[in-house]
């Protein structure tokens, strides 16, 4: 009985870590999965504004009406930057 004393709160101690770290995660993979999702859906709806078709918005202002397209890439933007978040199997 007294080692049961002894290990009662290291084990509750313990399980409450695990219970703590466990939400965390599950809170993290929530957030990743919300965000790929959102970022799925920007990509989905900047190419079908970009295949407007004659007289759609990409043919009244193409690339070359756009204010920014003289500075160059935005940062973030350039030929290194990811296209996507990663897969799941890359983490």
């Amino acid at each position: 009985m007294d080692y049961v004393a002894v290990l009662l709160p290291s084990l509750v101690v313990g399980l409450l870590f695990w219970f703590a770290m466990k939400s965390i995660f599950n809170a993290d993979k929530a957030e990743r999965q919300a965000e790929a999702r959102a970022q799925a859906e920007a990509d989905a709806r900047a190419a079908a504004d970009g295949q407007g078709g004659p007289g759609g918005p990409a043919a009244a202002d193409g690339p070359a009406a756009s204010p920014d397209s003289a500075a160059g890439p935005r940062p973030g933007q350039g030929p290194d930057a990811p296209s996507a978040p990663p897969a799941e199997s890359d983490k």
